[in-house]
């Protein structure tokens, strides 16, 4: 019997290990072991230094290549060293055009997915899905439209803003099925589209990340307690309370690493450079991350208290499976806040001020309330987003579509 031919659409994929790549990276990988066919149409990797990466700057326009079994169709897309919300939809219209080309390449297909950001992708999927009648499935890991509305980027008011948000209802309606990575996303999922929903989370490899076969990682070895922000540098965190908060804290009972790259690393670098107590360093490979989120004696979170419910931070799930505990601050109606609430993992706040530090203070100086907030947040992120449990429900789903 002949195999099911799947398009998978989107703008992230291996050899990014981070965030949305790594994401569809696995989720391809589970397809090709489950006996799917699989293409892939995808741009150049950039992300998320915002510069194409090394290995591909030489590569033609349109690449060709194959991971782990599946056919990946690659377009050199135009990437902003300065991405400004126009340079992002220069960025997504020319990503759009080129794996448009990509797809009329493809010659079968029975079911296509198509991964959000960008938006565009659906447009890509509807295509895809009126060539060869197959089911359309779009997955949500980011409002972009919303997100940029709550960073700051643009207002309501905007027409621009008005006809992107009119463009996503229509392209969501025409999805056969659509998923997102949190509850509270799906409630906004279920206000865009009339399309069957479901919950679908992002997951976590518990054998990757393990603090039992860690070993301590160079960037955190300071005889200092060692705090570490690891992820994108970019508009969705609340840097400039960050800032505050690397001032304010005792530089010789602190440490405080950063690693990770951008559209804001230069800004952030700039406003601490002058401190001793804080270090930068670029993103480490995947093979390193368990070594460098269990190094950590804590991990800091700031996120926009403005930012709610358009997106649900992936790096949330590895900082819990490190067993070390999580400082974060975030909108209280969160449902970051709820899954710290419902591990006592970490302390989250709805805002910065001195009490932050006073129960950092507190929980950092006590050893034992230290592991036992650290075993609690890995114990629940097993519990409740395990990889195979996960892609096993998504498998559920496939087989019906």
């Amino acid at each position: 019997m002949k195999n099911k031919q799947i398009t998978f659409i989107g703008l992230n994929f291996f050899p990014e290990d981070t965030a949305i790549g790594l994401y569809s990276s696995q989720w391809v990988e589970f397809l090709i072991e489950h006996g799917f066919d699989v293409t892939v149409v995808t741009a150049f990797p950039y992300y998320p230094q915002w510069k194409i990466s090394k290995g591909y700057e030489n590569k033609p326009t349109f690449f060709k290549e194959e991971y782990k079994g599946a056919k990946v169709l690659r377009y050199k897309q135009y990437v902003p060293k300065s991405p400004s919300f126009f340079k992002r939809i220069l960025h997504l219209s020319d990503f759009t055009l080129g794996s448009l080309i990509n797809l009329f390449k493809i010659k079968e297909c029975d079911l296509v997915i198509s991964v959000v950001p960008f938006t565009s992708s659906v447009l890509l999927g509807y295509i895809q899905k009126k060539r060869f009648k197959a089911p359309l499935w779009i997955h949500i890991q980011d409002f972009e439209f919303d997100a940029a509305l709550q960073t700051g980027v643009g207002s309501k008011k905007n027409w621009i803003f008005s006809l992107l948000f009119k463009l996503e209802k229509w392209l969501f309606s025409k999805a056969d099925v659509a998923s997102t990575i949190s509850q509270s996303m799906l409630n906004i999922l279920g206000q865009k589209t009339p399309s069957k929903q479901f919950y679908l989370p992002n997951w976590i490899d518990e054998n990757q990340i393990d603090p039992e076969n860690s070993t301590q990682h160079k960037y955190l070895i300071s005889d200092k307690i060692n705090l570490l922000y690891s992820g994108n540098i970019g508009d969705k965190q609340d840097w400039e309370t960050f800032v505050e908060f690397c001032k304010d804290i005792d530089p010789n009972r602190y440490e405080v690493v950063i690693v990770g790259d951008g559209s804001k690393r230069e800004w952030v670098i700039s406003q601490l450079e002058a401190l001793k107590s804080v270090s930068f360093h670029d993103p480490v490979p995947y093979d390193e991350l368990s070594n460098l989120l269990c190094s950590a004696d804590a991990h800091l979170l700031f996120q926009k208290p403005d930012v709610l419910d358009t997106v649900m931070p992936s790096k949330v799930l590895g900082m819990m499976a490190s067993a070390k505990p999580s400082i974060v601050i975030g909108n209280e109606r969160s449902e970051v806040k709820t899954i710290f609430e419902e591990s006592r993992g970490g302390l989250y706040f709805n805002h910065y001020s001195k009490d932050l530090i006073d129960a950092m203070d507190c929980i950092l100086g006590d050893l034992e309330m230290n592991q036992s907030m650290g075993k609690l947040a890995r114990a629940y992120v097993i519990k409740n987003y395990s990889k195979d449990q996960i892609l096993l429900r998504m498998a559920q789903l496939l087989n019906e579509l």
